[in-house]
């Protein structure tokens, strides 16, 4: 892996889309949920001023801009209201996407995830280390103070589904179907894209297929996931700041 430090104008020249991670990358890391009953209160990140201002921009010169989260749809369009006209939100680890008022679904996950929430919900009712449910429309994200063995266990035995922890949360997916990799695919084939012509940035463990799917796979935590050209956990900016600073710069000098 290079530092970020030797992305070059050659390396820009066949791209024509930058695929941004949230979590990590674009917004601080952490999500803060509390639920009592049937009452759920999250806590929206807004992304900063000067990432809109830098989106903005990227999109001005003729850069496509995705962002490619685990998040539900209604949570990223809160938080990336700023800018809307100019993104695509790829939502529920690629499950779909919306561009412009329309949505792309990629997957149906309704088969795989209806018996087991049931199951799930009636864990959470009992266990004071889940903290509550992501509302989210195709996978089933339960928020953890730690991993717990009887959600993993439930999971394993539905047919198809797997759990993925990221540290805060399990994920309950489609196996090998319901990725960022799929999302960013289905992405790919609504722009008219090439492997080539994407650029995506992630900093976990969950964005490595994505990154694999990308022209120029840019990591934003190095410890956690590969990629052609990483960028140092260091300073002020987020790692979303940082990439956009240096490919504005490039282009600058065009």
């Amino acid at each position: 892996m290079l530092p970020l430090n030797k992305l070059s104008k050659k390396d820009l020249k066949q791209i024509k889309m930058i695929v941004f991670d949230v979590d990590g990358v674009l917004v601080l890391r952490g999500t803060k949920i509390k639920q009592i009953g049937n009452t759920t209160t999250l806590q929206t990140k807004v992304i900063n001023e000067r990432q809109i201002e830098q989106i903005k921009e990227l999109n001005k010169i003729g850069f496509l801009i995705n962002i490619s989260s685990g998040r539900g749809l209604y949570m990223l369009q809160e938080m990336f209201r700023g800018i809307l006209p100019f993104v695509s939100l790829t939502y529920e680890n690629g499950s779909a996407t919306w561009y412009k008022g329309k949505i792309y679904q990629h997957i149906n996950s309704f088969k795989y995830t209806r018996d087991v929430f049931p199951k799930l919900k009636k864990v959470a009712n009992k266990n004071r280390n889940v903290k509550g449910f992501e509302p989210k429309e195709f996978i089933i994200t339960i928020h953890c103070k730690k991993q717990i063995k009887e959600i993993e266990e439930i999971v394993k035995k539905e047919k198809g589904l797997v759990t993925v922890w990221n540290g805060e949360a399990y994920d309950v997916l489609v196996e090998k179907a319901q990725t960022k990799a799929l999302g960013l695919k289905q992405v790919m084939k609504i722009f008219k894209l090439k492997k080539q012509n994407v650029m995506a940035i992630g900093d976990n463990y969950n964005d490595s297929e994505l990154l694999k799917e990308s022209g120029i796979p840019i990591s934003a935590d190095k410890t956690r996931v590969p990629g052609k050209f990483y960028i140092p956990l260091e300073g002020k900016f987020l790692p979303a700041d940082k990439l956009m600073q240096k490919i504005l710069e490039l282009k600058e000098t065009d």
